[in-house]
């Protein structure tokens, strides 16, 4: 899934965005509120992390733009502020969820994969297609003990193509979904993506869950 991280601390940004990734997200990182809130009208994110002291335009300001706008991301607020008041006012704003500083990343990882799970009205991270379970928390797809050698970004299509089941995703859809803002794809590579997806799926007999809508896009049924 695709994650935007607004946060001024630039140690904090490489920290979040290299373990994120490690996991398998599209992640973009913007240092200011002007910036971040330009990322979040220009990008398709399923999270946004929020920090709330930024320079040029606070927190809560970004926040109140974002759910002024058509689009609706869940929005996790990462903050040094402890208190119950402040909490509460985030939540009040429209944030849904709140963590603070310091904390550990392994609660944020699983904070986030609730947020998603809620996005698209997903109770279990674990995806039934056919014989192949699809696990969005490990981020793996397995028939039986028998697991797919997926690449990340393969992974990331299986993952988005389970969650939007019985939706036709275009080309476009998928590439602004999984690449971040730094990277460039074509319909072309998402083409050589879904072949190769297609033919490690025929090996664990699951031909035939992704079909292609000629014109339009993908979808698993």
């Amino acid at each position: 899934m695709k994650i935007l991280i607004i946060e001024d601390s630039l140690k904090l940004q490489k920290s979040l965005r290299a373990g994120l990734r490690r996991l398998g997200y599209a992640v973009d990182v913007a240092g200011d509120g002007e910036e971040g809130l330009a990322y979040s009208k220009n990008g398709d994110y399923d999270v946004i992390v929020l920090d709330l002291m930024l320079p040029k335009k606070s927190g809560l300001e970004v926040l109140r733009e974002i759910r002024e706008s058509r689009e609706s991301p869940e929005v996790l607020i990462l903050s040094a502020r402890d208190q119950t008041r402040d909490r509460v006012l985030g939540l009040q704003q429209g944030a849904d969820d709140y963590l603070v500083k310091p904390f550990a990343f392994d609660e944020l990882h699983a904070r986030i994969q609730a947020l998603v799970r809620r996005r698209f009205k997903q109770k279990s991270p674990v995806i039934t297609v056919g014989k192949i379970k699809i696990d969005t928390s490990l981020h793996i797809a397995c028939q039986g003990a028998d697991c797919l050698p997926l690449t990340p970004t393969e992974m990331r299509i299986l993952e988005y193509l389970a969650l939007n089941r019985g939706r036709v995703i275009t080309s476009a859809q998928l590439i602004n979904q999984i690449y971040d803002a730094s990277s460039y794809a074509s319909r072309n590579t998402i083409e050589s993506h879904i072949s190769s997806l297609r033919k490690k799926l025929r090996t664990q007999g699951g031909p035939g869950i992704i079909e292609t809508r000629r014109g339009f896009g993908y979808l698993i049924t």
